[in-house]
């Protein structure tokens, strides 16, 4: 998907002959981390994931402690014993698995509470965006945060303050701007 974006791209620059494209991008990143309210929705999730840590990891170490009990007394049990006892640690082990899927999988609860609470924030800079594209007259405006690799980026390009300003906000001065930093090389992503 990637080739045939960047074969597209490379096509409308080069097919560009009467009249010239103007590109930008913004950093979505760095947009994201000077509104406050994505500060506390963010706050917000970290929360609701460690509360729900916090009682997965009670969960679990329920299981390993009924498990050592149980490897302890082993010898001592009948068969019909260890298999209820096998059986009740097998339930208590699925259920802390269960509720750990339910929480935190790719479609669990924190997924879709941050869908709730992200998606309002992430359509108001999509608009901020396009009204920023709208008023510069710019044909391409690129998320350098997203999937796109940009090799090189010149900061006079970054629009990102723009989309700031458009929504009301005003970048904090203790972040460092990409104006500060200049242009010049990004590093590749980082493979997880």
């Amino acid at each position: 998907m990637k080739k045939i974006f960047l074969a597209l791209l490379a096509l409308i620059i080069l097919g560009s002959k009467a009249s010239a494209q103007k590109f930008a991008y913004v950093d979505s990143e760095y947009i994201l981390s000077q509104m406050p309210e994505y500060r506390s929705v963010q706050k917000q999730l970290d929360d609701l994931a460690q509360q729900w840590q916090k009682e997965l990891d009670t969960k679990m170490s329920e299981v390993e402690k009924i498990y050592r009990e149980y490897q302890d007394e082993k010898v001592l049990l009948t068969e019909e014993v260890r298999q209820r006892r096998e059986r009740s640690i097998d339930d208590k082990e699925k259920a802390a698995k269960d509720f750990q899927k339910a929480k935190f999988a790719a479609e669990g609860e924190l997924f879709k509470k941050r869908m709730e609470l992200v998606k309002p924030i992430q359509d108001k800079v999509f608009d901020a965006i396009q009204k920023v594209a709208k008023k510069g007259g710019y044909d391409f405006i690129f998320d350098k945060s997203g999937e796109v690799v940009m090799l090189y980026s010149n900061a006079k390009f970054d629009k990102s303050d723009d989309v700031l300003q458009e929504m009301g906000i005003t970048p904090k001065e203790e972040v460092t701007t990409k104006k500060e930093a200049g242009g010049g090389p990004i590093p590749p992503p980082k493979k997880p």
